[in-house]
This record gives C-alpha cells, sequence and structure tokens, in this order.
C-alpha cells in the first residue's frame, strides 16, 4: 500500500511515520507511543503518502507484539479507505450540487415573474424576495417555491398582451445585432 514491493525495506516505525501526512504524523506517533508504552492495542484513522506521491485515507487497526513479557513493536492491518470516502463525498456533493441548482431555478423563475409583472429589474427583483424572506423568516427558496405554486391563481394576461409576446417570442431572430450570434 505504501508503494514498496515485498522485501524491498524492512519496515520500522520511523519509515512508516516519515509516510505520514504532516498534519496527521505526531497524533500517529503518540498513538503508537501510548500502544507500546501502556500495552493497549489501538486503531487509527489518518492519512498517508505513498512513495508515488498519493495521499490514502486509512484506517489502522494493530495490537502489540510481545518479547517475553515486554512490548517490542505493533502488528495489524491497513484498511485503504480513500475510494469509499471519495465516493461519499462526490455523491453528497451531487446531491447538494442539484439541490442548489433546483432552488437557484425556483429563485429565477420568481424573479423572472416579478420582473415581468411590476416592471422591475432583475437586481429590485431579487432584493424584494429577499426583503419578503426575512420579514416573514422564511427561507428564501420556500417563499420562492410557493410563490411559484400559486403562480396559476394570477388571472391569465389579456388576449391583446398574449399575442404581443406571440410576436416578439416569433420574431426575436430577426432583431438580434450581428455581433451578438
Amino acid at each position: 500500500m505504501h508503494g514498496y514491493t515485498p522485501g524491498e525495506i524492512e519496515p520500522t516505525t520511523e519509515m512508516l511515520l516519515a509516510h505520514k501526512y504532516p498534519h496527521d504524523r505526531d497524533k500517529v506517533a503518540e498513538t503508537i507511543t501510548r500502544s507500546v508504552e501502556l500495552g493497549e492495542p489501538f486503531s487509527s484513522r489518518h492519512r498517508f503518502i505513498d512513495t508515488h506521491g498519493v495521499e490514502h485515507q486509512v484506517m489502522v487497526v494493530a495490537d502489540r507484539i510481545f518479547n517475553h513479557d515486554h512490548t517490542v513493536g505493533t502488528a495489524g492491518f491497513y484498511i485503504d479507505l480513500s475510494s469509499t470516502l471519495l465516493t461519499a463525498e462526490h455523491e453528497a456533493l451531487d446531491t447538494r450540487i442539484q439541490e442548489l441548482v433546483n432552488a437557484r431555478a425556483a429563485i429565477e423563475q420568481a424573479k423572472g415573474v416579478l420582473i415581468r409583472m411590476y416592471r422591475i429589474g432583475d437586481e429590485q427583483a431579487f432584493k424584494l424576495l429577499v426583503w419578503r424572506s426575512q420579514e416573514t423568516n422564511t427561507t428564501l427558496r420556500a417563499l420562492t417555491e410557493q410563490r411559484l405554486r400559486e403562480l396559476p391563481a394570477v388571472p391569465p394576461d389579456r388576449p391583446d398582451t398574449v399575442s404581443a409576446f406571440d410576436h416578439i417570442l416569433l420574431t426575436l431572430h430577426e432583431r438580434i445585432p450581428p455581433d451578438s450570434t
């Protein structure tokens, strides 16, 4: 796991500690010392850098090695948690990103409704939503999602307004400046 081939080196505590991630090294050294001095088994979760410079997040479970009646070392095993932790991290991040995208979409839609209804700018629409959120002690996301759910209760625009909008939508491409395409 550290990058050595079997038999290439004689593993020592010093050599193993040299591979520990700098911020974890002292904690691991203390754990080993305590185990040897107090004669206790130990487990540790920490990071180390292998011979190729790759960081591993591991759990180590170890016990003492005795020579007659005193501890001369430790023996145990490593469990590489790197891929497990990375997978969990990615899943949590994917979930959170989707939540943020959904929240942002609701806010943008609610802003669009305010811009259209009140003929205000983007910044003003956002400030209006933030004000209502703060005034009612309601999260911005909950407020905007509820606003969108209730939007069908607003009476439809007059037919001539819808016709004007339809015309604009169908002819937008004719008025785009040449340097914007």
